[in-house]
């Protein structure tokens, strides 16, 4: 069923209204044209198709991205995430890798606030890189590559900073997943075998070759992998310190191996 708040939404963006206009909009007889338009998006979101796919953009830590079934729709939570790797480095000069860009939101929003790094997204997803060059064109972003890899298999150099927001769901929750989720965005972005810890693993085994000295990593986890996440990487990584923060929800949700 279509939420108020989701028509809303869609109407708004669609039509590109600031919030002002919409609220003046309120107060005047709908037009013709925008019934239609209306009954338009109800029908989209009754049949649970996100409204990020229905507007086709999304904002993201400043950053407007094109946003489709190519790759996932960015979360809140990964903002987070973006915002702790700036705090906690801020060094004019690092060589950042991002696995797993999807959208790029992460890689673009390192990018456009620290323009002398370089960053490089990846991605085992042929479109979902077409779309995450097409968002840094959109957001006049160039300190940036892409390249097409499963985790390392195409990656070479080393760098300051790894970051990645995998996929990390297991074949058992997909009963409690919402269906605007598991019937629209891209299953190869949302789930991983292993009790969802396929992908921390094969970073876990060879991230060494390919971190500076004192490089680090930055994960983002399910909420339920704080513990399991942390072992294996304290395991792979015993001279280095790893930290489980919390979300501003309080949930687990970033992992930082320095």
């Amino acid at each position: 069923m279509a939420r108020p708040e989701e028509l809303r939404y869609v109407f708004r963006y669609g039509r590109k209204l600031s919030y002002t206009d919409f609220i003046l909009l309120l107060n005047t007889e709908i037009t013709e044209a925008d019934q239609v338009y209306l009954a338009e998006i109800f029908n989209r979101l009754a049949k649970d198709e996100p409204a990020q796919y229905i507007v086709g953009e999304t904002e993201f830590y400043g950053l407007t991205l094109d946003v489709d079934a190519r790759a996932l729709i960015p979360r809140p939570e990964t903002e987070e995430l973006v915002a702790l790797i700036l705090a906690e480095n801020t060094s004019d000069d690092l060589n950042i890798l991002d696995i797993g860009t999807g959208t790029g939101a992460i890689a673009l929003s390192l990018a456009k606030a620290q323009p002398t790094w370089q960053i490089h997204a990846s991605d085992i997803s042929p479109d979902a890189l077409t779309l995450a060059q097409q968002n840094a064109n959109k957001n006049a972003i160039e300190n940036i590559t892409f390249t097409l890899s499963d985790v390392f298999s195409n990656v070479s150099g080393n760098y300051d900073t790894i970051v990645s927001n995998p996929p990390y769901i297991t074949d058992v929750e997909k009963v409690d997943m919402a269906k605007n989720v598991l019937d629209y965005e891209p299953h190869l972005a949302l789930f991983a075998e292993d009790n969802g810890l396929a992908i921390y693993q094969k970073i876990a085994e060879k991230a060494q070759s390919y971190l500076t000295n004192k490089g680090k990593i930055y994960l983002e986890i399910g909420h339920l992998q704080g513990q399991a996440v942390s072992q294996l990487f304290q395991h792979h990584f015993p001279d280095k310190r790893v930290r489980v923060l919390q979300d501003l929800a309080g949930k687990d949700r970033m992992i930082i191996i320095d």
